[in-house]
Formats: structure tokens, sequence, C-alpha cells
């Protein structure tokens, strides 16, 4: 019967095959990743607590002193301390890497009859629920505080993907740093050296205006100002612009970009 079939319909039915196996793999890794998180539920810390500290923390130091009261400051600040909390937490995408491959757990699935590629892609995969929780903690925490989104409930769960999408894309570049770096502490040091300055250095927190001429000219390039000012849209108005664009152009560049080098090298040491 396999006589049958032409040799590149037989090669098209095996690559077919192969990237189904992939697939299938990398949600079984990917479930590895939540059942790591649920027999270590101080994994999500990070994503738990963070939002909620920061969040009373800017609101009530800065609320009066920019919008004169705190009410009128969470508009501003809630997309802000979203983007903020849930791009710093992607730098766990390259931690945990970093890890598992210094701990041998790699090795070991070389042994296994799996895609190579799944161990990264489940991790990956897993992680976008972290950022969930970091999302819509930001949201529930700025809502018992007094946040009322005029855009609506449809407009904030598209801001709260945008969010989650554009994380998903910088943790590429972190699980680069994953991959190549020599330890976990080098890994999560060069991503904060990365990550410190374009987030602080943006419109999270405070107006661009208010800020030294020398100084604005970088916030106002910055990727991170453009991603909060169109969460800031969606969810404060219900508005979508150039900055949404923007910011959905440049998370699909970094994984056109990191996507091929990290499975490159990823490829080579594993």
């Amino acid at each position: 019967m396999s006589t049958l079939i032409k040799p590149g319909a037989e090669r098209q039915l095996k690559n077919h095959s192969s990237f189904g196996q992939a697939v299938r793999n990398s949600l079984t890794m990917a479930y590895r990743g939540l059942l790591k998180i649920k027999r270590t539920p101080e994994q999500l810390f990070d994503v738990t607590f963070q939002p909620i500290i920061f969040t009373l923390m800017f609101t009530y130091i800065f609320g009066g002193a920019i919008s004169g009261d705190v009410v009128s400051y969470l508009p501003v600040i809630i997309p802000g301390i979203l983007v903020q909390t849930v791009i710093t937490t992607s730098i766990v995408t390259g931690v945990q890497l970093r890890e598992d491959m210094e701990k041998g757990v790699f090795d070991r699935f070389k042994s296994l009859p799996i895609s190579r590629i799944a161990p990264l892609a489940g991790a990956l995969l897993a992680d976008t629920v972290r950022y969930t929780i970091a999302t819509v903690l930001t949201f529930v925490m700025g809502y018992l505080m007094g946040y009322r989104p005029e855009g609506g409930i449809g407009y904030v769960a598209v801001a709260a993907l945008l969010v989650i999408a554009c994380s998903w894309a910088i943790s590429w570049i972190f699980a680069f740093f994953g991959v190549i770096a020599r330890t976990a502490s080098s890994v999560q040091g060069i991503s904060m050296i990365v990550l410190f300055p374009l987030t602080f250095l943006s419109n999270a927190f405070v107006p661009v205006d208010t800020m030294p001429d020398w100084l604005q000219w970088f916030v106002k390039i910055n990727p991170i100002s453009h991603l909060v000012t169109a969460v800031r849209e969606l969810a404060n108005s219900g508005t979508a612009g150039s900055d949404l664009v923007f910011s959905l152009v440049g998370a699909a560049v970094i994984v056109a970009i990191f996507a091929p080098i990290t499975v490159r090298a990823y490829m080579r040491r594993t």
C-alpha cells in the first residue's frame, strides 16, 4: 500500500505527523509546568503578592501628588502596574529554564521519545498562566480600590489579552538568556538590567510632560510606554489607536527575531 504513495506525499505526511507530535508533546510539557506550580505554589508569590503590594504602594504614595487623589490616579496607575508586573513576570521563564538545564532535567528529556523542542515550548506555554494570574489580580485589586474602567468588560479583556501576548513575546528574549547563560542568577541579573530602565523610564507611573526634556525623548520611544498607552486607551475609554498597532507589531518582531535564535541555541545545547 505504501508503494502507491508518492515520495513527496509520504514526506508531507511524515512532516505533518512530526508537527502533530511536537504540539502534543509541548502541551504535555506545559501541563508538567502547571503541575510544578501546583506542587510548589510559592512559585506564584511574584504574580500574587507583587500586583497587590505595588498597586497599594504606588497608588497611595504618588496618587495625591500626581492626580490630586487616589481615585483619580487609578486610571493612570492600574494599566502601568499591570504592564510592569506582567512584563517583569516573564523573567521567570528564562530563570526556570536555566535551572532545569543546570539540574540535568533536559538531559533526561533527550532520552525520551518526544520532540526536542517540546520542553522549551511547553515552558513558554505554561508561563502564560502566570501572566493571566497577574493580570486578573491587578484588575481585581484596582476594582477593590475604586477603579472603574469606562471601556467596559470587553475592552478590559482585550487589554488583558494584549498584555499577556506582549509578555509572552518578551519571554522569548529571556528564554534566550536562559539558554545561553551559565547560571540562573545571571539570567535574572541580565534580565533586570534590561527591564528596570524600560519599565521605570516610561509613562507607567507619571505623565511624560512632568519629566525633563532630555528624558522625554526616550520615554516617548520606549515600547513599554506604547503598551501602557494602548492598555489605558482600551480600558479607560474603549478606543484602539496607533499604540495598539505598535505594540502588536513590536511583539511580532520580537518573536520573529528571538524565537529562531532561541530554538537554534537550545538545540545546540540540548
